[in-house]
């Protein structure tokens, strides 16, 4: 062969591998996500929304003595009473997910958090057994779709290897709602009453609609409308899973869903009851005073703050390392549960002392990486579009803990013969309940494969159409 041949040839290569490299960069700079300050700014106002979504559970269960002193309860009716946060919280977290699915992220958390202040102001004055129970009742159909309104915003702004310190940052707030809520909330209570928690809750709520309103995009009301803006352009282009398009309904046979759903469970197993009875459980069952509560109750949600940011950053690093979704995502969120499960299990069996509260901060501090960590894996496979709505369904099965864990554990308590006892019981029951889910929800949960299957899925309905 002619050497000016095998140089022509040699440049065609040559000038197809420079073609393809420039093409490589520009794509990879098209996909690379917007990490501005707005994005953080968002991630902040988001963590916000979670402390407020937070602080206002955890205001009923600080008030828990003055409340059942107030109402004349016993243990199984305030059981019932925190139980009932969460009986139309399913219904919340489908319907309105479904609902935001086709609202700006600008009105639908503004709206959320509108909705939550309205729910709250009954609770500012005297009122009755039946007033609380309803206004819990719609408080928490309105909180239902919050945590998957906030992942799917933030989802939509970072790229994987981010997304889980992102979503951490968040989840933090349903640990530092309670943090800051604690001592201050019950500051209130003791020195006026616990009516005065909710004046406060309220006027902070209103404080943040006025922030997001002033912070957040001119964005018209329906997602529609909202297709030619920067934002919605830069999502569409960063999506990597925008490819898939396949019926909602088959999201939800997906391994990875149950799998989700059972992580989830098991950590709101202990939220609900962190929530519900923790202040409680620390004065009837291990004899601390009311003002000591205040501030020993602040310890595991300060512990869950550090717990959370370092799975998220622990799940980010495992990723950038080569590691699998199922190992960074699914068996990380499964080491911390079966941590937090075990503790709770042993600490039943210890008398009072440094050694069991110790364990109580452990047991009670794991939960939310189930919310963070975990849910990173869903959109690892998802589709932008379709996240809340799937978010939605998972929080849905898993508030049935909610509905059920705090009215066994005071049913439980009323039938002990002392509150300690029946502390004892249900918790010890609840950590292996933690666990067992713990580690069944690890092991569904495989990213790479629904992802596989998602694509799988694509192929098959476009060849569907293709044919007729």
């Amino acid at each position: 062969m002619p050497v000016t041949h095998r140089l022509r040839i040699a440049t065609s290569h040559i000038e197809k591998v420079v073609m393809v490299t420039v093409e490589a960069i520009r794509s990879t700079s098209e996909r690379k996500p917007p990490l501005d300050k707005r994005a953080w700014g968002i991630v902040i106002f988001m963590f916000l929304f979670f402390t407020l979504n937070f602080a206002d559970k955890a205001a009923v269960g600080l008030a828990s003595t003055q409340i059942r002193e107030d109402l004349g309860l016993s243990a199984g009716q305030y059981g019932l009473l925190s139980s009932a946060f969460f009986w139309m919280f399913a219904l919340g977290a489908v319907v309105l997910s479904a609902a935001l699915r086709k609202i700006s992220y600008t009105w639908g958390a503004g709206l959320l958090m509108a909705s939550w202040v309205l729910c709250m102001l009954p609770l500012t004055v005297q009122t009755s057994f039946g007033v609380l129970l309803a206004a819990r009742v719609a408080l928490g159909f309105f909180e239902g779709p919050a945590h998957a309104l906030c992942q799917s915003i933030v989802a939509d702004r970072f790229a994987p290897e981010k997304r889980a310190t992102a979503g951490a940052i968040v989840n933090a707030g349903s640990s530092v709602g309670p943090l800051v809520a604690a001592p201050t909330l019950t500051w209130v209570i003791l020195t006026w009453h616990w009516h005065g928690a909710f004046v406060v809750l309220v006027a902070v709520g209103t404080l943040w609609i006025i922030g997001w309103a002033w912070f957040s995009e001119r964005l018209p009301f329906r997602k529609g409308a909202e297709a030619t803006s920067t934002v919605a352009k830069a999502e569409k282009k960063i999506d990597p899973n925008g490819h898939i398009v396949v019926p909602f309904h088959r999201l939800l046979t997906l391994r990875s869903f149950w799998g989700l759903v059972m992580l989830s469970f098991a950590g709101y197993l202990i939220s609900s009851l962190k929530v519900a009875w923790l202040p409680a459980y620390m004065h009837e069952g291990l004899g601390y005073s009311s003002s000591s509560v205040g501030t020993l109750v602040t310890i595991p949600y300060a512990v869950a703050v550090v717990f959370l940011l370092s799975a998220g950053m622990l799940s980010g690093r495992l990723l950038r390392r080569g590691y699998s979704s199922r190992v960074a995502r699914g068996y990380l969120t499964t080491a911390y549960l079966v941590f937090g499960g075990l503790s709770m299990v042993v600490f039943t069996q210890l008398e009072r002392g440094p050694i069991q509260l110790v364990l109580v901060i452990c047991g009670f501090a794991v939960n939310s990486v189930a919310f963070s960590v975990a849910f990173a894996g869903a959109s690892d496979f998802l589709p932008a579009h379709q996240r809340v709505g799937f978010f939605g369904c998972i929080i849905a099965a898993y508030s049935v803990a909610g509905i059920v864990a705090p009215y066994v554990l005071g049913v439980i308590v009323d039938h002990a013969a002392t509150p300690a006892e029946g502390y004892a019981t249900g918790f010890m029951y609840v950590g292996i309940a933690v666990c067992v889910f713990g580690i069944i929800g690890g092991l569904m949960l495989n990213p790479e494969r629904a992802r596989r299957t998602l694509e799988k899925l694509t192929l098959e309905y476009a060849a569907k159409e293709d044919a007729r």
